[in-house]
Formats: C-alpha cells, structure tokens, sequence
C-alpha cells in the first residue's frame, strides 16, 4: 500500500465481498477479516490486485521479483535529474538558452510523466475504474493537465504561453519524494514489532542421538522444530523456542518479551520463553509450542491485529477520507471556473486549480490514527504490555476507578502453610497433609497450588469426582461415596468451627482441620497505588478473602474502600455496578477473575494470570506486571493525545492548504512538495512515543 487512503480502499472493496470484521493496518501491510464461509481466498486476493495492490504470501516478505523502478525511492532518483535541469531556467540569474527550447523540455519531462503515470496513473484508473478514488487520482489530473497543457501550446506554435512542463515534472518527483519519506517514516513506527518479529527465526541446536544413543547437536532453524524436541542453548545465544528446562541452570534475559532488563534464573522445569537470552549458563529443553501457539507469536498476532483496529477516535476522518477526492476534484473544478471568470485568464486559473489538486492530503486524515496507535502498541510489545484492541489504548484516557483483586495481584500469589489444625482425632498430621494436597493440586488458585507445592506427596487420596467451585474451594467425592470439601468457613459447612482461619476441610459436613496461609504484598503494590491516587484516580481493593485480611493489606497499601468476602458472581455484580458510575478498570488473574475482567470498561490481567483471565482482559502485563500500570495507563492516554495533534494537523492542514492554493498563494510545485512533508510531520510526532515519558 502507498498511502492509509489505500488501507481504506481495501476494507470498503473486502467489505463488499461479504467478509466481515476487516482491519487493514497501512503501517505493517497486515490485513486480517473473518471470512463468511463463501469467501475464496484466491479470489479475495486476485480482486484486491484488480485495485492495484500486490498480494504476498504468509512467509514472503517481499515480491518474489523485484524490477527497477518499483519503490518511491527508485523512481525519485530517476526522475530528479530530469526535474533538476528543468528546474535550472528557475535560479535567478541563470539563463540557459537551450534550455527555454519547448522540444528540450518535452524531451526532459516525458520520462518523468511517463514513470509518474505507470505508478499514479494506473493506480488512479484502477481506483476509479472500482469506484473508490485514491489520492493518486489528485496526482494524476494535475501532472497530466501541466503536461498536456505545455504539450499543446508546443504543438500550436506559441510555447512562450503554456510552458510549464517543470510543473507537471517536479509534481510527479516531488510526491515520490514525499511517498519515500512517508514510507520510511511509517516503517519506523514498527520498529519494536520488528524487532519482536525478527527473534522469531533463528538457528537452534537440536539434540538427537545416533544408532549407538550418542548424544548428537544438529544446527536447524527453529521453524523446523517440533513439540517435543530436544534442544541445547549456550550462554549468549538467543531461546530459538517456547521450550522447558530438562537439565542444567541458567539465567534468561526475557526483555525483548517483558521489558524487564534483569535477568531470570532458571532450572529443571522452568519455561523458557522463545526470543529470550541466555546470559549465564547452559541448559538442555524440550520444546513446548511451536508457530502460533509460541508466547512470541501470540504477542506478535495481539498487536498486529490491535494496530488494524480503528478506536472511535479515527471514525469522523475515515467518513470525511471517504469522500474527500471527488470533494477536491469538485473543489478544483470550482477554482478553474472560478479563477477564470475572475482573472479571465486560463492559465493561472489552471495553475490555481493544478495547486488545489496536488496539496491536498487525504493520506494525512487516514494516517493519523494507525501512525499513533503502531507506536503506542510497538512500544508497550516492547515493555511487556500488551493491549488486546486499539479502543483500549484510547479507553485509558478515561479511568477514574481502578479496582484491585488482592491474592496474586496485589500480592505475589505466593503462599506459606504458617499454621494448621486437625480437629478429628481420628486423622493423622499425615494422612491430614495427604488429603490437602489431593484436593488443592486440581485447583489452578494461587493458593491452592502455592500449598499444593508445598504438601507434594508422592500418594495421595484417590477421588471418583473432584471439582473447583469458583471463588468457593474444592469439592470431591472418594470411593466411598463420601463427600469432601475444602475452601472458605461458609463453603465447608462449618457452622461449629470457629473463625479466624484461611481455609477449612470437612467431611460429610464435619469438620477436619484448618489451615491459616500468609500472602507477601508485591513490593511495587504501594507505590502503584499512590500513583493512581495523586491523579486522583479513586482505588477499591475487590476480593473473596476475608474482610479482616483484606483490611489489613487495606491499610497497607492505603487504599481506602474494601469490598470482601466476594462470590465471583458478586464481585461481576460490583464491578457493573462501578462501571455504571465512571470509566472502570479491573485488575486481576485468576479464574474466578475472568467475568468481571470482562465486564469492567478496561480488564487488565497479570502474565502469571490463567489462560481465561487473559482471554477476557483487554489489557496484559508480563512478567509479575503490577509495576507497568502506571506505564500502561500513561501510554494509553499519550497514545490518545498523539492521534488528537495528528487529526488536528491532518484536518487544519487541509483546511488553510486547500483555500490557499485556490486563491493563488501556492504554486503547484510547492503545494507538491508541502503535501509530501504532512504526512512525514505526523508519522515524526508520533514517533515521539518512543521516548516520550508518559507517567
């Protein structure tokens, strides 16, 4: 594509077909849809090249044949020497005879207007041959009408009065020159999903043993990998896959997954994360994911399809980009009549009309949302935070409440046995262990696997059924038919027990024992939380614990209202009700997180969180994230204020540009060059994100 007014022809021509959910994303190439079962691929892709598009395939990353002349860059530097000495008669003081001859200057802007042509021409014919008029059609009406204007005041003898080949020439050069500046600055938008794509293919070390079990190293490049291998990564080299240490210690520098610099030890069982490296050690693993199912390439998928999102933000450009060229068609027609009429004079009327043509800029409208957004996502892919949707980037600007899940969230999910009971004489400290660990290793709760580690037996109690019940405990039935539970006061139907503990087991509705865990509090959670009150951003602590634990982390962190002892029914009813209120964030992990991360206006799930909880959150922070909130909302809302100063550029632009050129201030060979630089200063503001502090 050569411009965000191509990504817009796309979608409306994929939209016609029947496909729905389409997001073409100009800066990345990227375009994804659902398709409605009818569509054929083959077809969708021969009619997007009907429109003057190239089609590549999944694992090409550029057309397979190359001729010259097929970038911007090329077909600038062939046509500035022509433009340049054309140009020359314009220098004060330098008078070139030879040069003022109409036939030298036919001769010298021909190969221009006919490169010109081969890219703006055909792709403005192919537009308006489908009925969706791209911007090149403005290129190609007023290249064309200095070259046949100049053409036929040569041919009829009076050339002193209709020369203005350097018009039609330095239009065509200059919007090259415009389209490679705008096509690199836009390729700088994704350096950090470039930067993410290129660990994905490297060489990895396969470990096979040969017909006498000898150990062998293979070089392959991790595409070829399969689950189940065996590989060997050294100190230094990059984790060519998602894979699980099978021997050896290391420590892993996940930064260009999690943007934390510090490195992670790791051994026997770890997971090491493809993209990683290596900075101590050397470990033997066992690959775990490959393609798409891999961390890598589901970070990757996220932001792509984020950046082909449209926040509601960028709607109003997108209608006004849809009928802005027949507008500025019909804007420069009423210019020529109207110079005319006034000057009565054709050929300024011409050139005002020519200049009203090639300044304006429907590209600026549609890049300056995908240029902000890619920056915005690029960038927090890179600092590990990642964001389902581009609505959410814009939601942030919003927040005014940010509810808090405590265990695993507000703190480390890491939980210690400090104390324990048996109340039934009949079993043993032993047998009582054994059944604690039977139960809790089904359960994916922080607690119950932090107990579960902690209790690891290598026997234990068999089960006919055993079930989680969310935000409650665990449920079980022996071979005998007995009925075991283990989980809250209230859901072991204790009435008799006495309170104050964690967590109680029952039989049959008798009591057995109890236990009491402690939980550490994360050691960025206070100053999380002070950040989100000094912007006056109200903080609600949400959690099925007990009301007396959670008022102590309450007053820890200082965090003011607590709402305890939840359901994750009730905790779903809250968290809509709040919505209800103001803009709402909720902060979670967990399985029994999942609704209300749902339901919240902005879901935000931890990496350490449940596959659930970060299907249904918007938003994810890696690597124990709570420290990257601020960060996270902060990118959210700068995101938000960059694609605000770029609409306000696109459209202030367009509006002072357009009446200018009409009343004959700007020259066609400016306008061009001015209409090239607009899109260049918005993709430039928002690659300011990069380093702009934003919290």
């Amino acid at each position: 594509m050569d411009c965000s007014n191509c990504a817009m022809t796309i979608t409306r021509y994929l939209e016609k077909q029947g496909v729905h959910n389409v997001k073409v994303n100009f800066a990345s190439g990227d375009v994804i849809f659902d398709t409605n079962g009818n569509a054929n691929a083959g077809q969708l892709a021969a009619g997007v090249e009907s429109l003057g598009y190239t089609v590549l395939q999944p694992d090409t990353a550029v057309p397979a044949r190359r001729f010259f002349l097929s970038t911007h860059l090329q077909r600038f530097v062939f046509c500035l020497p022509f433009t340049a000495v054309l140009m020359l008669h314009m220098i004060p003081g330098v008078h070139i005879h030879w040069l003022m001859d109409p036939f030298v200057q036919l001769a010298l802007t021909t190969p221009v207007y006919l490169v010109g042509m081969s890219f703006f021409g055909r792709s403005a014919w192919k537009s308006l041959r489908n009925g969706m008029p791209n911007m090149n059609v403005l290129i190609s009406l007023g290249a064309t009408a200095a070259f046949v204007y100049s053409l036929y005041g040569t041919l009829i003898g009076q050339p002193e009065n209709f020369m203005f080949y350097e018009t039609a020439a330095t239009i065509i050069t200059l919007v090259f020159l415009g389209n490679y500046l705008e096509e690199a600055s836009v390729r700088s938008t994704q350096k950090a999903l470039n930067a993410l794509v290129k660990s994905q293919k490297v060489m990895a070390n396969m470990i096979a043993y040969d017909d006498k079990f000898q150990e062998q190293i293979f070089p392959v490049e991790n595409t070829r990998l399969k689950v189940g291998d065996l590989i060997l990564v050294r100190a230094g080299e990059r984790v060519p896959i998602d894979s699980k240490v099978l021997w050896g210690e290391a420590e892993a520098d996940e930064a260009i997954i999690t943007g934390e610099s510090v490195p992670v030890a790791k051994a026997k069982k770890d997971k090491l994360i493809g993209g990683s490296i290596l900075v101590r050690g050397t470990v033997k693993a066992q690959v775990t994911a490959v393609g798409d199912d891999t961390v890598l390439a589901h970070i990757i998928n996220m932001v792509k399809q984020a950046q082909g999102e449209k926040p509601p933000v960028q709607q109003l450009a997108d209608r006004i980009s849809a009928v802005f060229v027949p507008v500025v068609i019909g804007l420069a027609a009423v210019t020529f009549l109207g110079s005319w009429f006034y000057l009565k004079e054709f050929t300024p009327a011409l050139m005002r009309s020519i200049a009203v043509l090639v300044i304006a800029c429907p590209c600026a409208m549609g890049l300056a949302t995908p240029a902000a957004i890619a920056v915005g996502l690029g960038r927090g892919a890179r600092r590990g935070i990642l964001f389902r949707n581009a609505a959410s980037l814009e939601s942030f600007r919003n927040i005014r409440q940010v509810v808090f899940d405590k265990t695993g969230t507000l703190t480390t999910g890491n939980f210690k046995v400090t104390a324990f009971g048996i109340t039934d004489p009949g079993i043993s400290e032993d047998e009582f262990r054994k059944i604690v660990y039977s139960l809790e290793k089904f359960s994916t709760h922080p607690i119950a696997s932090s107990i579960a580690r902690q209790w690891k037996s290598s026997s234990g109690k068999r089960w006919t059924s055993v079930q989680e019940v969310k935000g409650m405990g665990m449920l079980a039935l022996d071979e005998k038919g007995i009925e075991w539970r283990l989980g809250s006061i209230a859901f072991s139907a204790q009435e008799a027990a006495s309170g104050g503990h964690s967590i109680y087991l029952s039989r049959d509705g008798h009591p057995i024992g109890w236990l009491d865990v402690e939980d550490e509090i994360r050691s960025e959670a206070k100053m999380v939380v002070d950040y989100l009150r000094s912007r006056d951003i109200r903080v609600i602590l949400l959690s099925g614990d007990r009301a007396e634990k959670c008022r102590q982390i309450a007053e820890r962190l200082n965090i003011p209202e607590v709402i305890a002892e939840q359901t994750p029914e009730q905790k779903l009813q809250r968290i809509t009700e709040l919505t209800r209120e103001a803009p709402t964030a909720m902060v979670g992990d967990g399985i029994n997180d999942a609704p209300a991360l749902a339901k919240a206006t902005i879901g935000i799930s931890i990496n350490e969180a449940s596959q659930l909880a970060m299907q249904s959150a918007q938003v994810v922070l890696m690597n124990q994230g709570l420290r990257k909130l601020p960060e996270a909302l902060g990118l959210g809302r700068h995101t938000y204020i960059t694609i605000q100063q770029n609409l306000f550029w696109a459209f202030a632009y367009n509006v002072v540009a357009i009446p200018v050129a009409a009343f004959g201030y700007l020259t066609p060979t400016f306008g061009a060059l001015v209409m090239g630089l607009s899109d260049v200063v918005l993709a430039v503001n928002s690659v300011r994100l990069y380093v702009k502090k934003v919290w």
